[in-house]
Protein backbone atom coordinates (compact mmCIF):
# COMPACT_ATOMS: atom_id res chain seq x y z
CA UNK A 1 0.00 0.00 0.00
CA UNK A 2 1.36 3.15 -1.07
CA UNK A 3 1.27 5.99 1.49
CA UNK A 4 2.21 9.85 0.82
CA UNK A 5 1.67 11.33 4.32
CA UNK A 6 3.91 10.33 7.39
CA UNK A 7 1.14 11.13 9.55
CA UNK A 8 -0.60 8.21 8.07
CA UNK A 9 1.59 5.65 9.94
CA UNK A 10 1.37 6.98 13.47
CA UNK A 11 3.26 6.72 15.74
CA UNK A 12 5.93 3.72 15.01
CA UNK A 13 8.37 1.86 16.78
CA UNK A 14 11.66 0.98 15.30
CA UNK A 15 12.17 -2.29 17.61
CA UNK A 16 15.87 -3.30 17.58
CA UNK A 17 18.57 -5.20 19.61
CA UNK A 18 16.57 -8.16 21.29
CA UNK A 19 19.28 -10.62 22.93
CA UNK A 20 20.54 -13.07 19.81
CA UNK A 21 24.13 -12.99 18.68
CA UNK A 22 23.18 -10.57 16.52
CA UNK A 23 22.23 -7.68 18.80
CA UNK A 24 24.84 -4.96 17.98
CA UNK A 25 24.08 -5.08 14.24
CA UNK A 26 20.60 -4.90 15.06
CA UNK A 27 21.55 -1.93 17.01
CA UNK A 28 23.35 0.11 14.43
CA UNK A 29 20.80 -0.74 11.66
CA UNK A 30 17.82 0.71 14.09
CA UNK A 31 19.33 3.79 14.23
CA UNK A 32 19.65 3.92 11.33
CA UNK A 33 16.80 3.55 10.23
CA UNK A 34 15.05 5.38 13.21
CA UNK A 35 16.78 8.42 11.78
CA UNK A 36 15.90 8.00 8.22
CA UNK A 37 12.30 8.01 9.07
CA UNK A 38 12.55 11.12 11.47
CA UNK A 39 14.25 13.03 8.60
CA UNK A 40 10.93 12.03 6.63
CA UNK A 41 8.74 13.61 9.25
CA UNK A 42 7.96 9.90 10.52
CA UNK A 43 7.07 10.25 14.40
CA UNK A 44 9.48 7.36 14.93
CA UNK A 45 10.72 6.02 17.96
CA UNK A 46 13.65 3.68 18.67
CA UNK A 47 13.27 0.99 20.86
CA UNK A 48 15.21 -1.52 22.14
CA UNK A 49 12.89 -4.29 23.25
CA UNK A 50 16.00 -6.56 25.06
CA UNK A 51 14.62 -9.04 26.37
CA UNK A 52 10.82 -7.59 27.30
CA UNK A 53 9.68 -7.23 24.07
CA UNK A 54 5.82 -7.05 25.49
CA UNK A 55 7.05 -4.57 28.30
CA UNK A 56 8.95 -2.72 25.65
CA UNK A 57 6.46 -2.36 23.11
CA UNK A 58 3.23 -3.28 24.44
CA UNK A 59 1.10 -0.26 25.88
CA UNK A 60 3.00 2.61 24.80
CA UNK A 61 0.98 4.15 22.07
CA UNK A 62 2.35 3.03 19.19
CA UNK A 63 0.38 2.47 16.26
CA UNK A 64 2.74 -0.06 14.03
CA UNK A 65 6.06 -1.46 14.45
CA UNK A 66 8.72 -1.39 11.77
CA UNK A 67 10.78 -4.81 12.86
CA UNK A 68 14.77 -4.76 13.12
CA UNK A 69 15.42 -7.47 15.64
CA UNK A 70 17.96 -9.91 14.07
CA UNK A 71 18.14 -13.58 14.74
CA UNK A 72 16.28 -15.38 17.50
CA UNK A 73 13.12 -13.71 18.93
CA UNK A 74 12.93 -10.95 16.26
CA UNK A 75 13.22 -13.06 12.74
CA UNK A 76 12.07 -16.54 13.79
CA UNK A 77 8.19 -15.76 14.34
CA UNK A 78 8.39 -15.20 18.47
CA UNK A 79 8.17 -11.22 17.77
CA UNK A 80 5.83 -11.59 14.87
CA UNK A 81 3.46 -13.89 17.27
CA UNK A 82 3.59 -11.00 20.11
CA UNK A 83 3.04 -8.29 17.97
CA UNK A 84 -0.52 -10.38 16.60
CA UNK A 85 -1.57 -10.94 19.87
CA UNK A 86 -1.24 -7.00 20.91
CA UNK A 87 -2.85 -6.01 17.46
CA UNK A 88 0.29 -4.00 16.05
CA UNK A 89 0.96 -3.92 12.72
CA UNK A 90 4.86 -4.34 11.73
CA UNK A 91 6.82 -4.63 8.41
CA UNK A 92 7.98 -7.63 7.26
CA UNK A 93 6.94 -11.45 7.05
CA UNK A 94 4.33 -13.20 9.27
CA UNK A 95 5.18 -15.84 11.81
CA UNK A 96 4.93 -18.63 9.48
CA UNK A 97 7.44 -16.86 6.68
CA UNK A 98 9.73 -15.82 9.66
CA UNK A 99 9.32 -19.46 11.59
CA UNK A 100 10.38 -21.11 8.44
CA UNK A 101 12.99 -19.39 7.63
CA UNK A 102 14.84 -18.82 10.13
CA UNK A 103 15.34 -22.61 10.36
CA UNK A 104 18.00 -23.65 7.62
CA UNK A 105 16.71 -27.38 8.22
CA UNK A 106 12.66 -26.17 7.46
CA UNK A 107 14.22 -23.99 4.63
CA UNK A 108 15.98 -26.47 2.75
CA UNK A 109 13.18 -29.11 3.32
CA UNK A 110 10.82 -26.87 2.01
CA UNK A 111 12.36 -26.15 -0.96
CA UNK A 112 13.33 -29.80 -1.55
CA UNK A 113 9.70 -30.63 -1.26
CA UNK A 114 8.78 -27.62 -3.94
CA UNK A 115 11.64 -29.10 -6.03
CA UNK A 116 13.73 -25.73 -5.91
CA UNK A 117 17.95 -26.54 -6.37
CA UNK A 118 19.47 -26.86 -2.55
CA UNK A 119 22.81 -28.30 -1.79
CA UNK A 120 22.52 -31.45 -0.10
CA UNK A 121 22.88 -31.60 4.20
CA UNK A 122 23.33 -34.03 6.68
CA UNK A 123 21.91 -32.94 10.56
CA UNK A 124 24.71 -33.42 13.23
CA UNK A 125 23.20 -34.43 16.23
CA UNK A 126 26.17 -36.40 17.56
CA UNK A 127 29.52 -37.44 16.98
CA UNK A 128 28.52 -40.24 15.66
CA UNK A 129 27.33 -38.38 12.80
CA UNK A 130 30.41 -36.82 11.45
CA UNK A 131 31.41 -39.75 9.73
CA UNK A 132 28.44 -40.45 7.57
CA UNK A 133 28.66 -36.30 6.75
CA UNK A 134 31.77 -37.37 5.57
CA UNK A 135 30.87 -39.73 3.33
CA UNK A 136 27.77 -38.56 1.81
CA UNK A 137 28.88 -34.99 1.41
CA UNK A 138 32.12 -34.84 0.72
CA UNK A 139 35.28 -32.18 1.04
CA UNK A 140 34.91 -29.23 1.20
CA UNK A 141 31.73 -28.85 3.22
CA UNK A 142 30.64 -25.99 5.51
CA UNK A 143 29.10 -26.49 8.94
CA UNK A 144 26.11 -23.91 10.41
CA UNK A 145 24.25 -23.61 13.28
CA UNK A 146 20.07 -24.33 12.20
CA UNK A 147 18.54 -21.31 14.21
CA UNK A 148 21.22 -18.40 13.52
CA UNK A 149 22.01 -16.02 10.88
CA UNK A 150 25.05 -13.72 9.87
CA UNK A 151 26.88 -16.52 9.63
CA UNK A 152 27.70 -16.76 13.33
CA UNK A 153 29.35 -20.02 14.25
CA UNK A 154 29.29 -20.81 10.96
CA UNK A 155 32.91 -23.14 9.60
CA UNK A 156 34.36 -24.09 6.48
CA UNK A 157 35.78 -27.14 6.63
CA UNK A 158 38.58 -28.64 3.96
CA UNK A 159 39.41 -31.71 5.55
CA UNK A 160 37.54 -34.36 8.36
CA UNK A 161 40.05 -34.00 10.82
CA UNK A 162 38.69 -30.51 11.26
CA UNK A 163 35.00 -31.96 11.12
CA UNK A 164 35.07 -32.06 14.94
CA UNK A 165 36.06 -28.54 16.00
CA UNK A 166 33.59 -27.03 13.80
CA UNK A 167 30.73 -29.33 15.20
CA UNK A 168 31.55 -27.88 18.45
CA UNK A 169 32.07 -24.93 17.85
CA UNK A 170 28.65 -24.35 15.60
CA UNK A 171 26.92 -26.34 18.64
CA UNK A 172 27.29 -23.82 21.22
CA UNK A 173 24.45 -21.90 18.97
CA UNK A 174 21.62 -24.99 19.38
CA UNK A 175 21.11 -27.77 16.62
CA UNK A 176 23.68 -27.93 13.94
CA UNK A 177 23.80 -28.88 10.26
CA UNK A 178 26.68 -29.38 7.47
CA UNK A 179 26.20 -28.61 4.18
CA UNK A 180 27.78 -29.19 0.72
CA UNK A 181 30.11 -26.63 0.05
CA UNK A 182 29.19 -25.41 -3.88
CA UNK A 183 31.88 -24.12 -6.08
CA UNK A 184 31.23 -21.00 -7.45
CA UNK A 185 30.17 -16.96 -7.53
CA UNK A 186 27.80 -16.42 -4.36
CA UNK A 187 25.10 -13.76 -5.35
CA UNK A 188 22.41 -12.11 -2.92
CA UNK A 189 19.14 -11.02 -3.98
CA UNK A 190 16.65 -8.68 -2.56
CA UNK A 191 12.83 -8.74 -2.47
CA UNK A 192 11.05 -5.20 -1.72
CA UNK A 193 7.11 -5.96 -1.90
CA UNK A 194 7.02 -8.12 -3.86
CA UNK A 195 9.27 -6.65 -6.51
CA UNK A 196 13.32 -8.46 -6.84
CA UNK A 197 16.01 -5.35 -6.67
CA UNK A 198 19.05 -6.15 -8.80
CA UNK A 199 21.47 -9.12 -7.94
CA UNK A 200 24.65 -8.18 -6.09
CA UNK A 201 27.46 -10.46 -6.12
CA UNK A 202 29.89 -10.85 -3.51
CA UNK A 203 33.53 -11.74 -3.55
CA UNK A 204 35.54 -12.05 -0.35
CA UNK A 205 39.28 -13.32 0.03
CA UNK A 206 38.14 -14.68 3.14
CA UNK A 207 37.14 -18.44 3.17
CA UNK A 208 33.51 -17.37 3.07
CA UNK A 209 31.52 -14.78 3.03
CA UNK A 210 31.46 -15.06 7.41
CA UNK A 211 30.51 -12.26 10.21
CA UNK A 212 33.49 -10.19 9.49
CA UNK A 213 33.57 -10.21 5.76
CA UNK A 214 29.67 -9.39 6.18
CA UNK A 215 30.60 -6.38 8.42
CA UNK A 216 33.90 -5.45 9.36
CA UNK A 217 36.44 -5.96 6.45
CA UNK A 218 36.83 -3.88 3.99
CA UNK A 219 38.53 -5.83 0.98
CA UNK A 220 34.54 -7.54 0.51
CA UNK A 221 33.83 -6.49 -2.76
CA UNK A 222 30.22 -5.81 -3.99
CA UNK A 223 29.28 -5.95 -7.55
CA UNK A 224 26.56 -3.83 -8.59
CA UNK A 225 25.57 -5.05 -11.59
CA UNK A 226 26.19 -8.28 -11.27
CA UNK A 227 27.78 -8.77 -13.99
CA UNK A 228 25.45 -11.51 -15.67
CA UNK A 229 23.64 -11.18 -18.63
CA UNK A 230 20.30 -9.39 -18.44
CA UNK A 231 18.52 -12.93 -18.93
CA UNK A 232 20.23 -14.83 -16.20
CA UNK A 233 20.28 -12.18 -13.72
CA UNK A 234 16.20 -12.37 -14.34
CA UNK A 235 16.00 -16.42 -13.87
CA UNK A 236 18.17 -15.96 -10.38
CA UNK A 237 15.49 -13.14 -9.52
CA UNK A 238 12.69 -15.35 -10.31
CA UNK A 239 13.90 -18.38 -8.57
CA UNK A 240 14.66 -16.40 -5.59
CA UNK A 241 10.91 -14.85 -5.91
CA UNK A 242 9.73 -18.68 -5.75
CA UNK A 243 12.04 -19.27 -2.94
CA UNK A 244 10.21 -16.75 -0.73
CA UNK A 245 7.02 -17.68 -2.27
CA UNK A 246 7.43 -21.05 -0.83
CA UNK A 247 8.30 -20.11 2.27
CA UNK A 248 5.67 -17.57 2.33
CA UNK A 249 7.69 -14.47 3.09
CA UNK A 250 6.45 -10.78 2.60
CA UNK A 251 7.29 -7.58 2.82
CA UNK A 252 10.94 -7.94 2.50
CA UNK A 253 13.78 -10.37 2.45
CA UNK A 254 16.97 -11.34 1.18
CA UNK A 255 17.46 -14.43 -0.95
CA UNK A 256 20.81 -15.58 -0.02
CA UNK A 257 22.42 -18.49 -3.42
CA UNK A 258 25.51 -19.83 -5.63
CA UNK A 259 25.53 -20.09 -9.41
CA UNK A 260 28.42 -22.99 -9.39
CA UNK A 261 30.91 -23.61 -12.29
CA UNK A 262 27.87 -25.31 -14.50
CA UNK A 263 25.95 -22.42 -14.24
CA UNK A 264 23.43 -24.27 -11.79
CA UNK A 265 21.79 -22.33 -9.24
CA UNK A 266 21.52 -23.13 -5.74
CA UNK A 267 19.55 -21.32 -2.84
CA UNK A 268 21.51 -21.30 0.91
CA UNK A 269 18.94 -19.20 2.49
CA UNK A 270 16.64 -16.55 3.34
CA UNK A 271 16.86 -13.29 5.71
CA UNK A 272 13.40 -12.01 6.85
CA UNK A 273 14.62 -9.34 8.70
CA UNK A 274 18.33 -8.30 6.83
CA UNK A 275 21.04 -5.90 8.08
CA UNK A 276 20.68 -2.34 7.80
CA UNK A 277 23.77 -0.80 8.38
CA UNK A 278 26.74 0.86 6.06
CA UNK A 279 27.80 -2.85 5.15
CA UNK A 280 24.34 -4.04 4.25
CA UNK A 281 22.76 -5.67 1.38
CA UNK A 282 19.43 -4.57 0.84
CA UNK A 283 20.25 -1.00 0.78
CA UNK A 284 23.01 -1.36 -1.50
CA UNK A 285 20.58 -3.35 -4.36
CA UNK A 286 17.95 -0.78 -3.22
CA UNK A 287 20.74 2.22 -4.61
CA UNK A 288 21.28 0.19 -7.77
CA UNK A 289 17.59 0.44 -8.54
CA UNK A 290 17.28 3.66 -7.49
CA UNK A 291 15.71 4.10 -4.22
CA UNK A 292 17.96 6.07 -1.13
CA UNK A 293 18.28 4.97 2.27
CA UNK A 294 15.12 7.02 3.23
CA UNK A 295 13.08 5.96 0.59
CA UNK A 296 13.77 2.26 1.37
CA UNK A 297 13.03 2.88 4.55
CA UNK A 298 9.86 4.29 4.11
CA UNK A 299 9.00 1.50 1.26
CA UNK A 300 9.68 -1.50 4.08
CA UNK A 301 7.38 0.49 6.64
CA UNK A 302 4.36 0.71 4.06
CA UNK A 303 4.93 -3.27 4.55
CA UNK A 304 2.85 -2.55 7.72
CA UNK A 305 0.46 -0.67 6.16
CA UNK A 306 -0.59 -3.37 3.95
CA UNK A 307 -0.59 -6.22 6.84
Amino acid sequence: MKIDDPRQFGKVAVAMGGTSAEREISLTGGRAVTAALQRQGVDAVAVDIGDRPLAALGGKGFDRVFNLVHGRGGEDGVLQGLLEALGLPYTGSGVLGSALSMDKLATKLCWRGAGLPTPDWVVLREAGDLAACSGRLGFPLIVKPILEGSSIGMSKVEMAAELQDAWEAARDYGPVMAEAWIDGEEYTAAMLQGEMLPLIRLETPRAFYDFEAKYRADDTRYLCPCGLPAAEERALQQLAARACEVLRVSGWGRVDLFRDRQGRPWLIEVNTVPGMTDHSLVPMAARAAGLDFERLVWRILETSVAR
